[in-house]
Formats: structure tokens, sequence, C-alpha cells
């Protein structure tokens, strides 16, 4: 494996949406990472590389990458879901590092088999949970770290679209190995930001089903989480949802807050926005703070935290660089899928699932 250097070197395995719009330009954000590859058969995919990464190197198989792993030091793993596993668990036998696109594996043994791997191997094992930084949610932490809210009783989370004609793709239509669906999709993330804010899930209660004609996989899913301090979090995700709450509200028994309009650092990367420009993270005016207390009980608006995915890539580059501590610890995403799989669970059975030991983040 190549000598750890400022810049590391990556190879990005995939780019398509996610490896294109999301890792390929927050990589390039930071400077102690560089896209030195790309694996992709696609000869559209591959121009494209060429194109938008001058000098990048493109291979046409994972294969080609580990066989010549020494000359680089992280793989990124952005491919479909079912190709996770079996991918990190190459790189890991090549020597490298690893960052993985969520959800990490089908299931919670997958994915502990996964960090076990990387133990084994002295390699260390990132899972890619950008929306820790979404605004909303930092603009929450901040609100309860300050003591706003008193103790958090209530966290309503959503991801909700108006998308009543199916798109296709594997993510709406594709086998059971891919995880098709919205509940390990954007699940994973509302899960995951969960999890991080109120602690340990005890038990979990879910609806997941498709709506949709013609529909196999999930696009309306709500979850009721249990968490060990008595705090319940309401998560949905919706592909189906005409009409909109707010994209967070937060309530405790010394107030709450309404986060209105969902985190835009998604568009700024689809339209090319550079990740290091002044205004990267800023909400625009629409997208409001309401904030009630028991001091000051009439609603009033407060500033938004700024965005900041590209915390996520900086945190890789200094734990590979100084042996900091991960971003987003990878027992986290094991966590996670115990609470996404019992969400499978409930919504089978029609019971509530009991998590023992709960389901908690390292950090």
């Amino acid at each position: 494996m190549a000598v750890p250097s400022d810049p590391a070197r990556v190879v990005l395995v995939g780019y398509g949406l996610a490896g294109r719009v999301f890792h390929s330009r927050l990589i390039a954000a930071e400077p102690g990472l560089e896209v030195a590859a790309v694996v992709t058969s696609d000869p559209e995919r591959a121009a494209q590389a060429r194109s938008d990464i001058p000098g990048v190197l493109i291979l046409a198989t994972p294969e080609d990458a580990w066989s010549r792993a020494a000359d680089f030091d992280l793989a990124v793993i952005a491919t479909a879901n079912s190709a996770h596993v079996p991918q990190a668990s190459a790189a890991l036998d090549a020597g490298l590092h690893v960052v993985v696109d969520k959800p990490l594996a089908g299931t919670a043994a997958q994915a502990q088999d996964l960090l076990d791997a990387a133990a084994d191997a002295g390699r260390q094992l990132h899972v890619f949970q950008n929306r820790r930084w979404d605004s909303e949610v930092l603009t929450a932490r901040a609100a309860i770290d300050d003591g706003l809210l008193g103790r958090v009783h209530r966290w309503e989370s959503r991801f909700e679209r108006w998308r009543p004609t199916p798109k296709g793709g594997w993510r709406e239509d594709g086998p059971p190995e891919d995880l098709p669906g919205l509940l390990y999709d954007l699940g994973s993330h509302l899960v995951d930001q969960a999890i991080h804010v109120l602690g340990p899930v005890v038990r979990v209660y879910a609806s997941v089903r498709a709506v949709r004609d013609g529909q196999a996989a999930d696009d309306d899913t709500q979850l009721i989480l249990t968490h060990a301090s008595g705090a319940v979090s309401i998560l949905s995700v919706s592909s189906i949802a005409a009409l909109r709450e707010p994209r967070l509200r937060v309530l405790g028994t010394a107030g709450g807050i309404d986060v209105c309009g969902l985190d835009t650092q998604e568009d700024a990367l689809r339209s090319g926005a550079d990740p290091r420009g002044a205004a990267w993270g800023v909400e625009p005016p629409e997208a409001t703070v309401t904030l009630v207390t028991a001091a000051d009980p009439q609603p009033r608006e407060i500033p938004r935290a700024r965005g900041a995915w590209p915390e996520y890539y900086r945190g890789v580059a200094r734990s590979l660089a100084e042996g900091a501590p991960p971003p987003v610890d990878p027992a986290d995403a094991v966590a996670n899928l115990r609470v996404i799989e019992a969400a499978a669970l409930s919504a089978r059975e029609g019971v509530a699932v009991t998590l023992d030991p709960p389901a908690a983040h390292v950090g």
C-alpha cells in the first residue's frame, strides 16, 4: 500500500449519482484527499470522470483497483447497495482503508463482520453518513446544547417528497439484494440522526408500505423509536406526500423548535457549487427556524446553522493522516441497521420490537 501522504490517494468505485455528485465533489474540496482513479465500465461515465477530474485514471473493474492497491490509500465504495459488502471486503483484503456509502450492509451481522475484517486487517472502515451535518440537525443540536428546549421528549423528522409517478431505477424497483425502498435509503439517515442526537433506542414500531401502483419497494414508511431516555422519535420517509409538515420538529420540557425546509447541500452539489465557497451551507431566508420557550412563549425566528457536509471527508482525512477518531464510528452503522431490521420485522408482524441491548452509537 502507498505510504500515507498529503493528499491521500483515493480510488472511487462507482461514478453514478453517489460517486460523481456526492463523493467526488466533497473529496475534491478536502485538501487531504485526491481522487486518483475512478472505477466504472460505463463509457459515458468514464468520459464524464475524465472531464470532471483532469488526469484521473479510469479502471474498468474493482478487481483492477485491488490488483494495483499499492497505488492508493483509500477506496470509496459508491456503488449499488448489493455491492457494498463484497467490494468493501475485497478492498480491505487488498490492504486499503475504506469508505462505504450508506447503508453499510443489509444486516447488522454483515456490518459487524466488515468491522471485524477491518480490525483484523489493521485498516480503517468509514461509513458515509453525511447528513449528520445537515443544517436542520446542527440547528437542533445547538438549541438542545444551549438548554433552550429543556429535556427533549419528542423528535419528529421527515424526508417527504411528492413523486406520484415512480422514477424507476434500482433504488425503487431493484432486486431484493439491492435493498430498494425508502427504509434502507433515506431511512438510514433519519435513524442515524435520531440515535446520534437522542441516544440509544430500546423499542421500534414501524409501518413500511408500498403505496403507488405497481410499486414493490416501500415508498411510504414511518418509524416510532423509543429511546432509553424516554424520548420518542417519529420518523417519516415518503415519496407520496402531497402535503408536508416541517422537516424537523423538536419538543422539550422547556420549549420546542420547528425547522422548515430540507438542507440544500445536495441541490448545491447537483448544481456544481464548490463546497469551499464562502456561502456554502447557508440556507435561503424561507428555510426558517421557529422557537418557543417557557420563558418566552411567543413564537420567534432564530438563526439557522450552516450545513457542513465537508466536515465528513475532513474527518476522514484527519483520521488517515493523524489517527484522529473517525467522523462517524463504523459501529454506529451496526446500531442503525439493528433499528432498521427491527422496523422491517415490526412492519411484517404488526408488533413493537424490543432491542436488548439497546441500539446505541459509540459517541
